[in-house]
């Protein structure tokens, strides 16, 4: 049997406007996560996707003072979670202060996910986070995910 190594990718993609906040975003999140097979193997996968997701939009809203669009796409390897907002500043990891009540979302996605970026654009921004289902051979890029 010849092995089949096409790509098969799907995705989603939605805006969330600053006055909705980030629950919106988690909650279309999981509904989508609920169609890739692995999620139900993986709940912890689920959890550090949805608070990735979180921090991410909380970062647009926050801090770019912007709406988020989020972005969804499983490729077979990796769910990429991309997160697109107005401001053209790289995000900037903060530095650990136990005393901030704040600016620690960078660190969750860094621990979090397999790799993550940012992609400067003309309009902005995107980061983008990669996380790898339970089993599946990691990305072989250092965890970067250009």
């Amino acid at each position: 049997m010849t092995k089949d190594t096409s790509l098969r990718a799907v995705g989603w993609a939605q805006t969330f406007p600053v006055s909705q906040g980030v629950r919106a975003g988690r909650r279309w999140t999981r509904e989508h996560l609920a169609s890739l097979k692995w999620t139900e193997d993986a709940p912890e996968t689920v959890d550090a996707i949805l608070l990735s997701v979180s921090e991410l939009i909380t970062n647009a809203h926050v801090h770019a003072h912007s709406d988020a669009q989020l972005v969804l796409t499983w490729d077979s390897h990796c769910l990429h979670v991309s997160v697109h907002d107005s401001d053209p500043l790289p995000p900037a990891k903060q530095p650990e202060d136990l005393t901030m009540t704040g600016g620690r979302g960078l660190a969750i996605v860094d621990a979090l996910a397999d790799g993550w970026t940012t992609h400067p654009q003309a309009s902005g921004k995107t980061v983008t986070a990669c996380f790898v289902p339970p089993g599946a051979p990691k990305p072989r890029h250092g965890g970067d995910v250009s």
